[in-house]
């Protein structure tokens, strides 16, 4: 499974802002409002280290990972296309070798050994 920055952001974002809403609910018990507080700080630095890697990355430009994309996709057609004309040629020399053996066993049975 691969980690992606651009789905973990907002499910961050969420967690802190969920975790800075219960410090609020958990006021009366100093030690869980802490443990809410710390969870909050927690996520919203992840958050932030995430998106300046998003933006470091160009991840948000994705005009260059387009391009990118798409040579990648010509190299990949350009691949599979050589193997399909490997293998047709490959399928032909089958085919021929067959024959020439089929030729063989007939001539051998046609006619009396002398």
């Amino acid at each position: 499974m691969t980690f992606k920055p651009a789905i973990w952001y907002p499910i961050t974002v969420v967690l802190s802002a969920f975790n800075l809403v219960a410090v609020g609910f958990t006021a009366a018990e100093p030690w869980h409002a802490a443990t809410h507080a710390a969870l909050a700080l927690g996520f919203g630095l992840w958050a932030q280290r995430l998106r300046q890697g998003l933006r470091g990355s160009g991840l948000q430009g994705g005009s260059e990972l387009q391009a990118r994309l798409d040579a990648l996709e010509d190299t990949l057609e350009a691949e599979v296309s050589k193997l399909r004309q490997e293998l047709s040629e490959t399928q032909e020399r089958l085919d021929f070798a067959e024959r020439l053996l089929a030729q063989g066993r007939e001539s051998g049975r046609v006619g009396p050994q002398r």
